[in-house]
């Protein structure tokens, strides 16, 4: 049975609520710059996130609700390069902190000399903004991000770039994702994965993942275990991600 050597973490909604606070903000705020009059309500990008990247969600957005408008692919690519830049205004601003028990899992994990690493559809600077203002860019061996596969999640090839990249197996390690397309891209890829919902993913499909929990919790703020091989703990720890990762 292989041992658990590293963790492979996504991005926007795993390590931070992103998502609403932060990207969807940005994006407001870029299309009001553009001269735009679209506004992503917080119900409305919980629909948007079904589509993965952030390009293909504005030229989604545009298709299904603004037909009349005419966006061509390098409006659309300077549109979210003013949204990234909005994007790291906000990180700058303190306004997307890390969620529950992911700086201690992070801490615990290097600490036992496990290998760290990202794998996300979020935009590369994006990743290296949050992380330089939570965490620290040096912590994980690879970031693989954006567009360096061209098929997004669920597709499973960012994982098997990363696994490339890392010269592991994919029994070697295990996955914290957030939503059922980050899972099912994880499970293709054969890495088992745990779950951290959030507001915009809960209630999806995660019955392939090894444990789902709101959040990896802290010692003065327990988890809820909704479904996995966990249910005696509070938070999550590197001894329970390792019961976890051993088990089939």
């Amino acid at each position: 049975m292989s041992q658990l050597r590293a963790l492979i973490f996504d991005v926007d909604g795993t390590l931070a609520d992103t998502e609403r606070d932060g990207h969807r903000v940005a994006f407001n705020r870029a299309f009001e710059e553009a001269g735009l009059d679209w506004e992503w309500s917080v119900e409305l990008y919980g629909e948007l996130l079904s589509v993965a990247g952030g390009k293909e969600r504005i030229r989604f957005y545009q298709k299904q609700y603004c037909p009349d408008v005419t966006l061509d692919d390098a409006v659309v690519a300077e549109l979210h390069a003013i949204k990234t830049k909005h994007y790291r205004d906000l990180l700058a601003e303190g306004a997307i902190p890390l969620r529950p028990g992911v700086k201690r899992l992070i801490a615990e994990a290097r600490d036992r000399e496990l290998r760290l690493a990202i794998a996300t559809t979020s935009a590369l600077p994006n990743v290296i903004a949050l992380l330089e203002r939570t965490l620290d860019p040096s912590w994980f061996e690879a970031i693989a991000a954006g567009d360096v596969v061209p098929a997004k999640k669920p597709a499973p090839d960012i994982y098997h770039y990363l696994l490339k990249q890392m010269n592991l197996e994919a029994a070697d390690c295990l996955v914290v994702e957030d939503s059922h397309h980050g899972l099912v891209a994880a499970n293709l890829a054969g890495l088992p994965t745990i779950v951290t919902f959030n507001n915009y993913t809960e209630g999806q499909d995660f019955s392939l993942a090894r444990l789902v929990v709101n959040h990896l919790g802290e010692p003065e703020l327990p988890c809820t275990v909704v479904a996995g091989n966990a249910l005696d703990v509070n938070y999550i720890d590197l001894e329970t991600l390792n019961r976890l990762h051993s088990s089939r």
